[in-house]
């Protein structure tokens, strides 16, 4: 379980090929490689430039082609989809209008579709409908090579990635949901979120604390956040220095509906404020029901969760 949270792993069967010496991943999605380098010749599969692995042709929906060198002192969205999924047709609605957006206040932005379609017909078909730029469906190789550099696990995801092509976002499906105005592009991670319906998926991506509210105000959500940033961001700088994702992620989380669903799910007291994380694959839970919530307390909590030494509740 430690394995699958530490690599937040989502689908089985997985493959990941790690640096011995290290310990830092080489690639996340072993199996693409086996199937596209049987003979290991580009062994260690250690992971390219963004601008390499994109380097070619890339195609618009009236079949006009341009080179990936113009996409040079632009952000990016690499966005993995298809036709046959109904959360990518229902993202891909709100993403045609985010990227209008996006152009029309003067920010150099594009996007690349990378297609999970299971035909050409049907990748036309889809194309059609999106202002953007794509990847051949042909140059397969090329679209395997997007796949495992950014490790893709399920679809829709959109990444986004700053003007030297280095991710800013794996979570550009949230952000676009999450700011439909697109007041926050391009949407750098914060360190703590408000937990809502469109991002409520990442609890299941790895261990979550969760810091429950007792209000609807959003100046109570508001000061729990300011309460537990400074906690979130010396957590994200240490593991971020050492190259590797943060173990936690943090939320808080008011009175609605999703709200009132997870603590029935997960078996929560009513009582709030409540200090929480959750280990959706786990199964597990860790509480902290205390009077008051202090930036003491919660650094306490959080520093004996990642040494092990708090007992979890079965979810």
């Amino acid at each position: 379980l430690k394995l699958w949270n530490k690599y937040r792993i989502s689908n089985i069967p997985s493959l990941i090929f790690l640096d011995a010496t290290t310990g830092k991943v080489v690639c996340r999605n072993g199996l693409l490689v086996i199937r596209d380098d049987p003979e290991g010749l580009e062994f260690p599969w250690g992971p390219k430039p963004f601008r390499e692995v994109i380097a070619g042709p890339l195609l618009r929906n009236n079949g006009q082609s341009q080179e990936s060198g113009s996409l040079e002192g632009s952000h990016v969205g690499v966005y993995f989809s298809a036709h046959w999924c109904p959360p990518c047709r229902s993202l891909t609605r709100v993403l045609v209008e985010s990227y209008r957006k996006i152009k029309e206040a003067g920010q150099k932005f594009e996007i690349i579709f990378v297609s999970a379609d299971r035909s050409e017909d049907s990748f036309k078909q889809y194309f059609s409908e999106m202002p953007w730029l794509a990847v051949p469906y042909t140059d397969e190789a090329r679209r395997s090579r997007l796949n495992r550099l950014y490790g893709i696990q399920g679809i829709p995801t959109l990444i986004v990635l700053d003007p030297q092509g280095e991710v800013i976002t794996r979570q550009g499906r949230v952000e676009v949901l999450n700011d439909e105005d697109c007041r926050e592009f391009p949407w750098h991670p914060k360190p703590v979120l408000e937990l809502s319906d469109s991002n409520a998926v990442q609890l299941n991506e790895g261990p979550c604390l969760v810091l429950f509210v007792d209000s609807e105000d959003d100046g109570e959500s508001e000061a729990a956040k300011q309460l537990i940033q400074p906690i979130a961001e010396k957590i994200i700088a240490k593991y971020k220095a050492k190259e590797e994702e943060a173990p936690l992620l943090f939320f808080v989380a008011g009175e609605d509906d999703m709200t009132d669903s997870l603590r029935d799910y997960t078996n929560l007291p009513e009582a709030a404020p409540l200090l929480t994380i959750l280990d959706m694959s786990a199964r597990a839970k860790y509480v902290m029901d205390v009077e008051e919530i202090t930036p003491a307390i919660v650094e306490a909590f959080v520093n004996d969760f990642l040494a092990e030494k708090l007992k979890p509740e079965p979810i």
